[in-house]
């Protein structure tokens, strides 16, 4: 039997209906908002869904995740109700070429960036390309999958984990908002200005064909990514590195690399196992 949602007062459940009543209005992205007790892995029900031919705007949030993914097949998990793990569906097509659908998962962070400074109030960045660092810790991470002519971007947060219940990394010390100092760690609001900043951005970023620049994402997401003027260390898969001075993100999204001999590189996400 499923341990009652009310055990620990400190992580209420989050309501389907409150949810839906604040952000599936008729002007909204989101049509549907689907909070589900337990779930294998977000993603993959959207994914699904989406095969399926649901419509653009569909949100599965798990106030359990059992088989969470993030880049490179990395485990996420979290203790109920102690996070966020939603994963959202959208398809930019045809207005968006699909060359641009790599910024979806940035879009995303830039979002969540936002929301956790609004209604957290603590200092976080950007780590390029998928992760949110508070302190000196990781406190969420961003995963973007293709399904079919659609995209399902997956974001998991760490809102009032505790230390004993963090999960063991290779990379930086994970972490949560709570451990943080928030001045919030109700999910609630966090998920609501969470879900209006990436309606906003994308309806925005849609509109000028997936122009970054033109939609002012670009310039939000530099100002947000605390990886630009940092030595880096970027592993690539086969074993090879490129090691320098992140300079700057470019309109495509890449992370512009300037090495030690002046030369300049430009790397994708999907080409970096690992940025440190």
């Amino acid at each position: 039997m499923m341990a009652s949602p009310y055990t620990d007062l400190d992580r209420p459940p989050l309501s389907s209906r409150g949810l839906e009543r604040a952000l599936v209005t008729p002007e909204s992205l989101w049509t549907r908002i689907d909070v589900r007790a337990e779930t294998a892995s977000t993603n993959a029900d959207v994914a699904a869904a989406a095969m399926r031919g649901e419509p653009e705007g569909l949100v599965v949030v798990a106030e359990r995740q059992t088989a969470g993914r993030g880049r490179r097949d990395r485990q996420w998990t979290s203790p109920p109700r102690a996070g966020l793990t939603l994963s959202v569906l959208l398809r930019p097509g045809p207005a968006v070429p699909t060359g641009g659908y790599g910024w979806l998962p940035l879009l995303a962070g830039v979002a969540l960036l936002e929301a956790v400074q609004r209604v957290a109030e603590v200092e976080a960045g950007l780590k390029w390309p998928n992760d949110l660092l508070v302190g000196k810790g990781k406190c969420a991470g961003i995963l973007a999958e293709v399904a079919g002519d659609a995209v399902v971007v997956g974001i998991g947060l760490n809102v009032s984990t505790r230390a004993d219940e963090l999960p063991e990394t290779t990379g930086l010390p994970a972490t949560s908002l709570k451990l943080a100092g928030a001045a919030s760690a109700d999910r609630d609001p966090l998920l609501r200005a969470l879900l209006r900043g990436i309606a906003g951005w994308y309806g925005g970023w849609r509109d000028a064909g997936g122009d970054a620049e033109l939609a002012g994402l670009l310039a939000a997401y530099r100002r947000g990514c605390s990886t630009i003027g940092r030595e880096v260390r970027v592993l690539l898969p086969g074993g090879g590195e490129i090691r320098g001075e992140a300079t700057a993100v470019d309109g495509d999204g890449q992370l512009v690399i300037r090495s030690a001999d002046g030369g300049t590189h430009r790397v994708s996400a999907g080409d970096v196992l690992h940025v440190r």
